[in-house]
């Protein structure tokens, strides 16, 4: 029975695709290579950010990975504020609340910008817990979330993770939780399929997926 469902944040519960497309190109263009289209971003986003980063064509030759990561969250945290959550994902919140079912962020943002963001939403309370990083650069969600259910005694059978990546996917596997990929992210469905886990394209399908 499933009793935790642990939501992604950027991509599953932060529409905020675009925005990421559009700064990825700005680091592009500041090293004169060739811009990428939501296509070809939703194909090659991957973690580690870095790696995703080499596979859009940046040199860190030019910049280093730490260099451009400043670059990227100082354009893109004030600017997310302004971005929209996905549909249906109020609804799913409460549906669970009422099913007595514990609701937790898991990303790999840095936590007070994070933290930030859910309240700007008007998320944060609507959440039990909020798991983010300590620091700007997106590495792996894997150990916060075992810190947190080996913390907690939380049985991984009974946690679903919402994810919209291959990461999450491998976050799931790694800890024993049960895993839906969202195809609305940041990965596009053809790399998503890959895994075979459980594909939906509407977050309110989630509560198919509750014992």
């Amino acid at each position: 029975m499933i009793k935790y469902v642990f939501f992604d944040f950027n991509g599953t519960i932060l529409d905020d695709v675009d925005l990421c497309l559009n700064l990825l190109n700005k680091l592009l263009t500041l090293q004169n290579k060739k811009k990428l289209d939501i296509i070809e971003y939703r194909n090659v986003f991957t973690f580690p950010i870095k790696k995703y980063y080499e596979l859009a064509g940046i040199d860190f030759n030019l910049n280093s990975f730490e260099e451009l990561s400043e670059i990227f969250i100082n354009d893109y945290q004030e600017a997310s504020y302004h971005c929209a959550i996905y549909p249906h994902l109020r609804e799913v919140l409460a549906k669970l609340t009422k099913l007595n079912i514990k609701k937790v962020v898991l990303s790999a943002s840095q936590i007070d910008n994070l933290t930030k963001q859910l309240e700007i939403l008007k998320l944060k309370t609507e959440f039990d817990n909020v798991l983010g990083l300590d620091n700007i650069y997106a590495t792996s969600k894997i150990l916060v979330a075992s810190d947190f259910i080996n913390n907690n005694k939380i049985n991984p059978k009974e946690v679903l993770l919402v994810g919209d990546t291959t990461h999450d996917f491998e976050v799931a596997n790694k800890l024993g939780f049960k895993i839906i990929l969202f195809s609305g992210g940041h990965q596009s469905i053809t790399v998503l399929s890959k895994t075979n886990a459980p594909i939906i394209s509407d977050l309110s399908e989630v509560l198919n997926f509750i014992d």
